[in-house]
């Protein structure tokens, strides 16, 4: 047969006359995304008027808004980010970015390096993300957390006790990141102009008489149909309005503003957790660890001793 000795099945050990033309037959997948090194890998909780000058490097970076705004500026390209945005950085583009909207702004930023071809599509590329690709991204950082230490540093340090193969589903979680983001018709999505629309500087302008509310009342139980009362408008066009401007449902938006005040409180002040649980308008300290431990990943005592709320504050 051409000179070629038959191949022996590996599975039951019968030889088969078309097994050599099942090896020949075997097809080598395409990787659309290869993702070769990891460099950085942070989750910042910055200060409502901090400012980053600026930097330019040989790598890829996404930057992702998951709370608060930011101005986001790109060679000669400037953009506003909210949360459930993200936007992409080229090797080589200088980039720099600052608070913006008044609100003190949570960011995680990923930084890696490919050669891909196929990554060209992510250049000054902004995405809202939706509930699938949050969950992808919240996945790199929890594999990232169980992989190295936290709070991250540069460059990542491993951790001793790593469960086997997070480097690799971290890996596989950024893979597919970008691969649903690639296939997805989302792009630009989220780009802004300096020059909003007459309907969008409507609907900005009650989102942050939404906001506004809600702080004004952070020490409160409120409802959906409390805040929706308060600002004459259905609560249907309210969720609607709120999730397309922010990227988060309001309830979920007035969780993250407790935990955020909390988290001062608890850098700040000397007060017990039960105390904390009373001012923020929860009715059992039990249930204010729990809705903490679930928004921030992380109980209260373990966020008092962290690094990370020493250091916080600039």
């Amino acid at each position: 047969m051409n000179g070629l000795k038959e191949a022996r099945c590996p599975v039951d050990g019968i030889d088969k006359p078309y097994y050599r033309q099942y090896l020949e037959g075997r097809v080598r997948l395409e990787r659309t995304i290869v993702i070769d090194e990891l460099v950085t890998l942070f989750y910042f909780e910055f200060a409502k008027n901090y400012r980053f000058a600026g930097e330019s490097h040989d790598f890829w970076e996404m930057v992702y808004v998951d709370h608060g705004e930011v101005t986001v500026t790109a060679d000669d390209a400037q953009c506003r980010l909210t949360p459930g945005t993200i936007i992409f950085h080229k090797p080589g583009e200088f980039h720099s970015f600052y608070a913006s909207g008044g609100t003190a702004p949570n960011i995680v930023v990923v930084s890696f390096c490919s050669d891909s071809p196929a990554m060209a599509a992510f250049e000054r590329a902004v995405f809202r993300l939706d509930d699938k690709e949050r969950d992808l991204l919240s996945g790199i950082v929890r594999e990232g957390k169980a992989g190295f230490r936290f709070p991250f540093t540069y460059p990542l340090i491993r951790r001793e006790d790593a469960p086997f193969g997070c480097e690799q589903r971290l890996l596989h979680y950024l893979e597919s990141f970008l691969l649903r983001l690639l296939c997805s018709n989302t792009r630009g999505a989220a780009q802004t102009s300096p020059r909003s629309l007459p309907r969008d500087k409507e609907y900005r302008s009650l989102v942050q008489a939404v906001i506004g509310f809600m702080e004004r009342r952070i020490d409160e139980p409120l409802t959906l149909g409390e805040i929706s009362q308060a600002m004459h408008v259905t609560k249907a066009r309210l969720k609607e309005v709120f999730k397309e401007q922010t990227g988060q449902s309001v309830m979920r938006y007035f969780s993250l503003m407790k935990m955020e005040r909390a988290k001062k409180i608890i850098r700040e002040e000397a007060c017990s957790f039960s105390e904390v649980a009373e001012r923020l308008g929860f009715a059992t300290p039990q249930y204010f660890s729990n809705a903490f431990k679930k928004l921030t990943g992380a109980s209260p005592s373990e966020y008092a001793r962290s690094v990370k709320a020493r250091s916080e504050d600039f």
